[in-house]
């Protein structure tokens, strides 16, 4: 699909010579190089842990998504200087409306494939198939606009609003990269889940964790479609081992419940070690 619309974009450019066309052709050369990546990813992400990766290798679909973000800069750096070479040396676009006639169907194969990245993303948490989703969400509005600002040049023959669309076209691609990278190098760093999550996940604590006397040292970490929660559990002195076992299955089973893709690990400890009283999570 990626190279179907590379080629129908490169071809709208070919027939029009419009440097906004060729902006738009060169975010879908990222669109290939990342698809590939993002397959590439996917599958390797899946592999099951083994002796060298222990907590699995979702964490591959994060680099999948940083390669993305880079090549988005680059292909916004590419289109800046065609933009500055069009500002010196303007031109009308030939062709315009068979040009702009396949751009349209690009765009709509785009916003389907969009459509169906989001869905098959979410549905399988994955970093890498979001990432590409958002980038081509962003190219199927960057072409819509293009399309409408090269309809203007040749309806007007305003020859510098060419050059001008190719510019904000690769501000608007600068900006979509540097967000995925910022997001993917979080997932490497073992950023903190949302607020949101976090705040979801200390409610199934304090809700299942009766018996207890308090969870602490509540930290979270997402690596792809996986979501790493580890604390420690504060519970009597006269409690069991069996006792205590139960208060932990209970708490897992409830946040596997609320989160898909939990991997939970609890550190039991004695009342002696709790930090405040009345099953907190702190």
């Amino acid at each position: 699909m990626a190279c179907l619309v590379l080629a129908l974009k490169l071809g709208a450019w070919w027939l029009t010579g419009s440097v906004a066309l060729l902006a738009d052709a060169l975010e879908s050369v990222v669109n290939v190089a990342a698809a590939a990546a993002a397959l590439l990813a996917v599958r390797f992400s899946a592999l099951p842990p083994d002796a060298n990766h222990p907590y699995g290798h979702a964490k591959a679909e994060y680099f999948s998504a940083v390669l993305e973000g880079a090549l988005i800069i680059v292909a916004a750096l590419a289109i800046l200087h065609q933009a500055w070479g069009a500002f010196q040396a303007p031109r009308a676009p030939e062709q315009a409306g068979l040009g702009l006639m396949v751009s349209a169907v690009a765009t709509g194969l785009n916003a389907g494939w969009s459509w169906l990245l989001f869905r098959e993303g979410r549905r399988a948490r994955s970093p890498a198939l979001l990432a590409d989703a958002r980038h081509l969400l962003s190219d199927v509005v960057t072409s819509g606009g293009v399309l409408l600002g090269v309809g203007a040049v040749a309806l007007t023959g305003i020859l510098w609003l060419d050059p001008l669309l190719a510019a904000l076209t690769a501000v608007n691609i600068l900006w979509s990269g540097s967000k995925l990278m910022r997001e993917s190098v979080g997932g490497l760093m073992d950023e903190a889940v949302e607020p949101g999550l976090l705040s979801r996940i200390r409610g199934a604590v304090s809700t299942t964790a009766e018996g207890a006397i308090e969870a602490h040292d509540l930290r979270t970490r997402h690596a792809g479609r996986l979501t790493f929660i580890e604390f420690h559990l504060v519970v009597p002195g006269s409690m069991t081992v069996d006792q205590a076992h139960a208060i932990c299955d209970r708490i897992e089973a409830a946040l596997k419940a609320e989160i898909e893709g939990a991997t939970i690990t609890i550190h039991v400890e004695p009342e002696g070690k709790a930090k405040h009283h009345g099953v907190l999570v702190l």
